[in-house]
């Protein structure tokens, strides 16, 4: 299986392949997963005209008509519920023949390390009592919330701690953020889109 992924932060170019790398294990052990180098675009510029077309357009070149494109935002601001579905829509009228998914996080990549909290207590410099808030992509400021519960000499640092933690946070615990869940369900999708039919891991 050959995915190519476009992301915007330069910590997620280094977290998404150990997610999806983890995610494929789980869903499918026997899979090999190849993931290319990610593509790295800002928000600010993939949603300008054409520059997600051109960043689809490349990232298909790069897995041909066997592999998949994902495509991993932060929604900051914005509503994931409109912001993924036009984004969608923008990359599949550029290639129609790549299985192509749009994970739009809510707030940001770190709200699912909140919904996994407790498993990253003692990782990273978090204290050994990390609990999870009850509505985790409610939190505005993610990095900030792991931040101000580090121990002290400790803060969060994307480029280090976010694939670090990625590495090891409970991924079914994740699942109870939506986008997360949304996330699962989409690696799920590209995967038994390009693999064979005995492949039917439970979502």
């Amino acid at each position: 299986m050959h995915l190519a992924c476009i992301v915007e932060g330069h910590g997620e170019v280094q977290a998404v392949p150990v997610l999806l790398r983890r995610l494929a294990s789980t869903l499918d052990p026997t899979l090999t997963l190849q993931v290319e180098q990610p593509i790295r675009i800002t928000k600010s510029k993939l949603l300008q005209a054409g520059e997600l077309e051109r960043a689809v357009e490349l990232a298909a070149r790069k897995v041909g008509s066997s592999g998949g494109i994902l495509i991993l935002l932060d929604s900051d601001e914005d509503c994931p519920a409109t912001l993924g579905p036009a984004l969608l829509s923008r990359a599949c009228a550029v290639r129609r023949n790549v299985p192509i998914s749009v994970v739009v996080a809510k707030h940001e990549f770190e709200a699912w390390f909140l919904a996994a909290a407790d498993s990253l207590a003692g990782c990273r410099g978090l204290r050994n009592d990390l609990q999870a808030p009850a509505q985790p992509e409610h939190v505005r400021g993610a990095k900030e919330w792991l931040t101000d519960r580090m121990t002290e000499g400790h803060r969060y640092v994307e480029t280090l701690d976010q694939p670090a933690l990625t590495a090891v946070f409970d991924l079914t615990a994740a699942r109870r953020a939506d986008s997360f869940d949304k996330c699962w369900r989409e690696i799920y999708r590209l995967i038994t889109t390009n693999t064979a039919p005995s492949v039917a891991p439970s979502i």
